[in-house]
């Protein structure tokens, strides 16, 4: 960041509410309804909503403009929005307090010129214990939206990389990066040579004895396996 940048952002007030008396704690609109997403009213009519098709939702008076259960709210705001009316998204952290264990912030990047306005937004989120999510089209924004409904009450590694129903995956996969080697191709490898010393030994000929694997494929793989990493 630059210092201009710098200097601008420190003007940023977020005046964000102490919420740790009662009387200024804002109450959370309980979801009685847990398998649908709460909409702000204000948000009818958004192009997102379209997009969510695997997850029920109703309109309900939130001070989010989506709710996933009690414990996510999330803002939307379009750049161009942003762009337009600067205060707006001041105002809006105002009412959400500090409420929600996760608050988001979904950003639709609707301006060709977006980096300004999304270093601010950075900066913000920062600021005021946000999560910012980028979307660049309505369906792409709908899509988070139901997404963090689908995996509300799922364990953290129900995201995180599977392993695979084969011994030796990142070996197939590092072969597959190699076109037009297919995973098929790269288990076939495996079973013959039984190592990546072992194919990587192997001549053009003994590649192209592999069923699957004909002249073109093993002189692609004998290629891409002998040639240097750095001109």
């Amino acid at each position: 960041m630059d210092d201009s940048f710098d200097a601008e952002l420190a003007n940023i007030d977020i005046n964000i509410p102490n919420t740790s008396s009662e009387s200024n704690k804002v109450k959370v609109k309980p979801n009685n309804t847990a398998h649908c997403v709460l909409v702000n009213p204000k948000q009818r009519g958004n192009p997102l909503l379209k997009s969510i098709c695997n997850v029920p939702y109703e309109y309900e008076e939130i001070i989010p403009d989506y709710q996933i259960g009690s414990t996510i709210g999330i803002l939307f705001l379009s750049l161009r929005y942003h762009n337009l009316n600067p205060d707006y998204i001041h105002n809006r952290l105002k009412l959400l307090g500090k409420n929600f264990e996760l608050r988001v912030l979904l950003v639709q990047v609707d301006l060709k010129d977006p980096h300004h306005a999304l270093k601010t937004l950075t900066r913000i989120c920062i600021l005021a214990d946000l999560t910012l999510m980028l979307a660049w089209s309505p369906e792409d924004a709908g899509k988070i939206v139901e997404t963090y409904k689908i995996y509300e009450k799922k364990p953290a590694d129900r995201i995180m990389e599977k392993s695979g129903e084969y011994p030796h995956q990142r070996l197939v996969q590092a072969l597959t990066t190699i076109k037009p080697v297919n995973k098929t191709d790269a288990l076939t490898l495996l079973n013959k040579f039984g190592t990546l010393k072992g194919i990587i030994k192997a001549s053009e000929y003994q590649l192209t004895q592999c069923p699957g694997l004909g002249p073109r494929k093993a002189a692609k793989l004998h290629a891409g396996l002998h040639k240097n990493f750095c001109k």
